[in-house]
């Protein structure tokens, strides 16, 4: 049985509306169906795949043992134009280089606190 494709990170929070527009506003993804679970949530989308699942949560999410999600990451392409969007933002990101390639990591966190970075691969973008 090998894997396919990735099919999305499932992310427990209290800021649902903070993390929707953030997502929305910073990454670019958009709102989109969902099922009608009992819980309140939101799925968003790159493209047509929902690949970011937001769960309400009463409470905040604790450690499970210590075992917890590290970081989240895409691809993507627009480097500066992504750089500018975070400034617009207020949003000081921490550059990270593949160690021989091209590829730029662009780190960030959501407003839950969560590692997200996008990856850049700096070989193929306009000079």
């Amino acid at each position: 049985m090998p894997l396919t494709a990735f099919d999305h990170v499932n992310i427990l929070t209290q800021n649902l509306a903070a993390m929707q527009s953030w997502y929305a506003e910073v990454l670019d993804l958009h709102a989109g169906p969902r099922p009608p679970f009992d819980i309140p949530g939101a799925w968003l989308y790159l493209g047509a795949t929902p690949v970011v699942h937001l769960v309400e949560v009463d409470t905040a999410p604790t450690g499970y043992d210590g075992v917890r999600m590290e970081h989240v990451a895409f691809r993507a392409t627009g480097y500066q134009t992504f750089l500018d969007t975070l400034a617009a933002h207020d949003i000081e990101p921490r550059l990270g280089h593949v160690p021989g390639t091209d590829i730029v990591q662009v780190n960030v966190e959501d407003p839950d606190g969560n590692h997200i970075h996008v990856d850049f691969d700096l070989s193929t973008e306009p000079a």
